[in-house]
């Protein structure tokens, strides 16, 4: 599975859990560290732990594993797929890290055509 087929994946996922604010940041160009980010935001620390989950189920239904998982229950999941990591927090960890701003040179990906199959 390519990298945008995970970020495809993954943002169906949190979608349908109901993660709040989904971002997709490609940072292909800026770092060798993945190729795209994808941020998320849960209500509650219960919402967060279920939405990374359903990623990490969903992605393992298509045969996809995690190259490392940090931070289970805890208020900000990461999920790393290599070339798609995968950040899901709860809002006030969001808001104070700011990933999307330390990333702001990154490509900003639409994430409509990923909800709409």
């Amino acid at each position: 599975m390519d990298a945008k087929s995970i970020v495809k994946e993954a943002v169906k996922a949190i979608d349908s859990k109901k993660g709040e604010n989904i971002q997709v940041i490609g940072i292909t160009d800026l770092t060798i560290l993945a190729d795209y980010f994808v941020i998320a935001t849960g209500t509650s620390s219960t919402q967060v732990k279920a939405l990374s989950e359903e990623v990490e189920y969903r992605l393992e239904q298509q045969g996809i594993t995690p190259h490392h998982i940090e931070g289970r229950n805890t208020p900000w999941v990461c999920l790393d797929y290599n070339s798609v990591v995968i950040h899901v927090f709860y809002k006030d960890q969001r808001d104070f890290y700011q990933l999307e701003r330390l990333w702001e040179d990154g490509k900003k990906i639409d994430i409509t055509d990923f909800l709409e199959d």
